[in-house]
């Protein structure tokens, strides 16, 4: 599909608001595509967004519970963490997956990048299958208070189905898995 290849926005000054070792915030001065002054406020992502959705030979899948900062309310979602950029994103994939579930997995296969929020952010993930699982003993942060459940892939889409899992790289994980099986791509 074509599109126009030349940014319409015109930045005329910035300014960096916010600064911490996983994000900053920079405040733009800008001309907008319809010529007229403005701000925009961009969130730089110092990570890639990492998603892990395992699956056993049973179509079991994990799901990791923890209370989410920001939202103030529990999430359940696949596991997920941050991968540092001048790191191989599969490495951090491997690390996440250990640390949160005490899982293994001996095949890997990316099935989705996204852009998170991408109207303010410039945040990209990456999603991962990992299948050939073997359990091991997990290795939390000390950051993360969590609980891990196994479950049926397919109760975990119904959750999906339902809005009782509303995390974004989890949801699109699930249901892009579903059209892999559904096209027994799987």
């Amino acid at each position: 599909m074509h599109h126009p290849e030349e940014n319409p926005w015109k930045i005329t000054s910035e300014k960096i608001i916010y600064d911490n070792p996983w994000i900053n915030l920079t405040e733009y001065q800008v001309i907008n595509p319809s010529g007229n002054p403005g701000i925009y406020g961009k969130v730089h992502y110092k990570n890639i967004a990492i998603g892990v959705l395992p699956l056993d030979d049973d179509l079991n899948t994990y799901l990791v519970g923890q209370f989410r900062f920001a939202m103030g309310q529990y999430s359940w979602e696949m596991p997920e963490g941050g991968g540092p950029l001048d790191t191989d994103p599969i490495d951090s994939a491997k690390r996440e997956l250990l640390e949160e579930t005490g899982l293994k997995a001996e095949n890997w296969t990316e099935i989705q990048r996204l852009h998170l929020s991408n109207s303010v952010t410039d945040e990209l993930s990456i999603l991962y299958l990992a299948r050939g699982l073997r359990q091991f003993e997990a290795e939390p942060e000390d950051t993360e208070q969590l609980i891990v459940h196994k479950l049926p892939f397919e109760e975990v889409y119904l959750m999906v189905c339902n809005g009782g899992i509303t995390d974004a790289m989890t949801v699109a994980a699930v249901l892009k898995l579903k059209l892999l099986i559904i096209e027994n791509k799987l």
